[in-house]
């Protein structure tokens, strides 16, 4: 690696472990100085509390990416200095994914675009006959990927011992008993709740089934032992751990991997190709990460997953727990003193949780009220049903195949709305930002809008 690279990536980790002495701080990421216009006249800093959809990146993570681009270069293939370099920075950053999720030795770490394609990735590779089990409580990602494969969905459970009977329940009247796979989250995309999944995996291992962890809500918020939780493999993106859009990964045993045709065909997944003498082609295939890897990679979007579990690990997730559980205290307490506020949740108010929390508000339609946040307040938050349509129907207490449209058209006052409202936060999360998001929501309710509204294209919007 360059002196000029170099220098910069330890300025960057010096400045972090500098902030060790701040604890209380939030981490500095981009944005956090963006003003945006209020229709009631004037500018505000912009609240981003929707990161359960994409954290905002780090600062430190756009600085180690800014100082590497001077030396970007394809990988694997070129014999220049800068694709030396950039082979070397993204294997190493295969090697930092790889501390970060606490891996086994054998375990390969593959990467992909996000979450969703870690998920798809693992379906394509499921040996024949596979069944697979998942809660309906799941992110689309993990819910819908397994078309090649026998699928058993298990209503959603009221309490953690629950989720792990239920599971065991049905592993052991699997027919036939052949290869399983569960797949769990970790934390939930709509209530925030952790799930047991150590708990889970013991479960799974004893019916002789394996286990997919679902991190992409949970590896931003808390630490992830592959081998403490005993799972085989772990997904999670980039977006949401603080690097920018685009990369992903999926970690794990390396068997089934190995053992599957390459996810996509091409230069890269090849380690040698031959034309056959009657016209057609025979493939030697990589066994290493990269037979799941093919074309050119995002190196860029690799590397800021490797900055972004760096500046995690120096932070101190003890650390950022702690703040991050006072930003929850401050926003439940809050919604809690609004009887028209009802908060969702699975296993109940004492469930641990992250920084993400569902609610939806009477009287109001969902994207009514996150249009008014945004609007009149300059918070961001998410309304509808976080791809998560089972979940969400079945919390608002409606049929699991009841429709329910993203941005349905502003419901009369006391109608039931079918979306929710969703308010995330994490470790870029300003004090200010909760406050005023907890004020907001008092205000809404107890005065309303001052603003009037309407539907366009399926989202409420201001009216001009």
């Amino acid at each position: 690696m360059s002196a000029a690279l170099n220098a910069a990536t330890t300025t960057s980790v010096a400045d972090a472990a500098a902030c060790d002495s701040a604890c209380a701080e939030p981490l500095p990421v981009l944005g956090r100085d963006v003003t945006v216009p209020l229709v009631t006249g004037g500018e505000v800093t912009y609240a981003a509390l929707d990161y359960a959809a994409s954290a905002p990146a780090l600062q430190r993570v756009w600085d180690d990416v800014a100082a590497y681009a001077p030396y970007y270069g394809s990988v694997h293939r070129g014999a220049g200095y800068l694709s030396q370099l950039s082979t070397d920075l993204f294997e190493q950053s295969r090697v930092t994914v790889a501390e970060f999720l606490d891996c086994r030795p054998s375990d390969q770490v593959i990467f992909t675009r996000s979450t969703t394609d870690s998920l798809n990735l693992l379906a394509a590779v499921l040996p024949a006959d596979c069944q697979v089990f998942v809660f309906e409580t799941e992110h689309h990602a993990s819910l819908l990927p397994w078309t090649n494969a026998q699928v058993t969905y298990l209503n959603a459970p009221r309490t953690p011992d629950e989720a792990v009977a239920t599971l065991e329940r049905a592993l052991a009247d699997r027919d036939p008993y052949g290869p399983a796979l569960v797949c769990v989250t970790g934390a939930s995309n709509v209530t925030g709740e952790l799930w047991p999944v150590k708990e889970l995996a013991a479960a799974a291992h004893a019916h002789g089934a394996r286990i997919v962890l679902d991190a992409a809500q949970l590896a931003p918020h808390h630490p992830v032992s592959v081998r403490d939780l005993d799972v085989d493999w772990v997904a999670f993106s980039g977006h949401k751990l603080y690097a920018p859009f685009g990369s992903g990964v999926l970690a794990g045993r390396a068997d089934w991997l190995q053992q599957a045709e390459p996810y996509l065909a091409g230069g890269g997944a090849s380690r040698k190709v031959a034309r056959r003498g009657d016209g057609g082609v025979d493939v030697e295939w990589h066994t290493t990460a990269a037979r799941h890897e093919a074309g050119s990679p995002n190196v860029i979007g690799v590397y800021s997953i490797a900055s972004a579990c760096r500046a995690l690990t120096e932070a101190g997730f003890d650390t950022l727990v702690a703040r991050e559980q006072e930003l929850i205290g401050k926003v439940r307490a809050g919604l809690a003193e609004v009887p028209a506020v009802r908060v969702l949740s699975l296993f109940g108010d004492d469930a641990p949780r992250v920084g993400v929390i569902s609610f939806v508000v009477d009287g109001w339609n969902s994207s009514h009220f996150a249009a008014a946040l945004s609007a009149e307040y300059g918070i961001g938050v998410r309304d509808g049903l976080f791809c998560a349509h089972p979940l969400v129907r079945t919390l608002l207490g409606s049929e699991p195949q009841a429709q329910g449209e993203c941005g349905a058209p502003e419901a009369a006052p006391g109608e039931r709305s079918l979306n929710a409202i969703r308010v995330s936060f994490g470790a870029g999360t300003a004090d200010e930002h909760v406050e005023r998001f907890v004020r907001a929501v008092k205000e809404l309710v107890a005065d309303g809008a001052k603003w009037q509204y309407r539907t366009q294209e399926g989202r409420c919007v201001p009216a001009v």
